[in-house]
């Protein structure tokens, strides 16, 4: 019998879903690569160019700066193949692309070789288009679990028309209707209805962003996504940037284990620091740990720390890490001594940094408060409260983030709620102000 279970959800696992629809010459590219750069946070962006290559417009123009320009990865597509699409997500895949646009989707519907034309294609007999869906249908699902399952963040671009409703002789203009088939919207997390480069969200599921409406997407609107999936933390990051610090401890890494199992990412894959080669994060932890496992020299008998003598970090040990089927449901970890299973995550130190429920808790209040999509007030309100400015909330501490967090707990549920917040905002801004104005003892 297969054993289902469930790990704790945390928001930063999830990568972003982002729709940008609208008719020819609305901005949709343009906004796209600049919302991309705020999700990147400096890594790599790339694009499928199914619209003659006009993306390279906004292309940097090596040695003229001064004319601007967006970094990205640029690959031109002419034949609309949804199977085609599938291949370039893997290729981003193995580039550990941070973001990955396509421009336009719509083209893997209705264009050349795209789903419809396959659709059309296969129908023969009686049964016509309709019998072409049994070729059609598992393409496109194999096409979406394709993108929904990219491990970076996507965004894609859609084309819209004029939509009509006919009624004998009457033709009556109801709207635009997207170019894709129409549950689409269903798949992403966010669209952008795009109009002459104004951006307004129609669809979201993150709350402060409902109903925004901004003139040119860009940066910011990355960040807040970011933000709104949990600070733009990459847990995957983060762990490995504990592991491979200078002063692990074998009980660090026990600890370690028992947070990426938590999220769920001890299967997740990864390059080996040092050798490049492909593993797991629980294997890398494992390695870790094996070598700072205290206690008498492995015995030559023991093939789990034998492993371990012969694997140190930095070197691939003979062995994979691996877990016996009773240790898995035991939830033990193959490198901890007899009897000493992974301790619970600890309390994070007041210098560390902010966690996500501080940070989800933070947004949720400003959200009440008023201040859920400003994102200048929001940062000047947090300056306030902890008594430094920040540029973003990314910077705040564990010990910051609480004292925020207990400020707010004073205002949450009232009815002037808003109005309380901004006057103890004001009272902070005038003490601030005279201590500026203070001589210097």
């Amino acid at each position: 019998m297969t054993n289902f279970s469930f790990t704790p959800a945390t928001r930063e696992q999830a990568r972003a879903r982002i729709g940008l629809q609208g008719p020819a010459g609305c901005g949709k590219t343009k906004s796209a690569l600049r919302i991309a750069e705020g999700l990147a946070q400096g890594g790599q962006i790339g694009l499928i160019d199914t619209e003659r290559r006009s993306a390279l417009t906004y292309a940097v123009v090596p040695g003229q700066p001064q004319l601007g320009g967006h970094e990205f990865g640029h690959m031109p597509m002419d034949s609309y193949d949804p199977r085609n699409l599938i291949e370039a997500v893997r290729i981003a895949e193995q580039a550990r692309l941070a973001v990955l646009i396509i421009d336009s989707w719509s083209h893997f519907w209705n264009g050349r070789g795209g789903l419809l034309e396959i659709v059309e294609n296969a129908g023969t007999g009686t049964m016509g288009t309709f019998g072409g869906w049994k070729k059609g249908n598992p393409i496109e699902q194999d096409m979406l679990d394709a993108l929904l399952n990219f491990s970076g963040h996507l965004i894609v671009t859609m084309r819209t028309k004029t939509d009509y409703l006919v009624d004998g002789k009457k033709i009556t203009k109801v709207g635009t209707k997207v170019v894709q088939r129409e549950s689409s919207d269903y798949e992403l997390g966010l669209i952008i209805d795009m109009v002459e480069g104004t951006g307004t969200v129609v669809k979201t599921r993150y709350e402060p962003l409902e109903g925004l409406s901004i003139h040119h997407p860009g940066e910011e609107l990355g960040r807040q996504v970011l933000e709104q999936l949990g600070q733009g933390v990459d847990p995957v990051s983060a762990i490995i940037d504990e592991l491979t610090a200078d002063g692990l401890t074998y009980q660090g890494a026990l600890e370690l284990h028992s947070k990426a199992k938590s999220k769920g990412l001890l299967t997740t894959g990864h390059l080996h620091p040092t050798t490049g080669e492909t593993t797991t994060i629980g294997e890398l932890i494992a390695e870790y740990g094996k070598a700072l496992k205290p206690g008498p020299a492995p015995s030559p008998s023991d093939p789990v720390t034998a492993t371990a003598a012969q694997s140190t970090p930095g070197q691939a040990g003979p062995a994979p890490y691996s877990m016996s089927d009773a240790e898995a449901a035991a939830g033990a970890v193959d490198f901890a001594a007899p009897g000493v299973s992974a301790s619970p995550e600890p309390t994070p130190a007041a210098g560390d940094q902010a966690t996500a429920p501080q940070m989800r808790k933070i947004f949720a209040s400003f959200a009440e408060f008023g201040l859920g999509t400003d994102r200048d007030r929001r940062l000047k309100a947090l300056g306030l409260l902890i008594g430094r400015q920040i540029n973003s909330q990314n910077e705040l501490t564990f010990g910051e983030a609480s004292l925020v967090c207990e400020a707010v707990a004073e205002y949450e549920g009232k009815p002037d709620a808003p109005a309380l917040f901004k006057g103890y905002l004001n009272e902070l801004l005038e003490k601030a102000k005279a201590r500026e104005l203070a001589p210097a003892a």
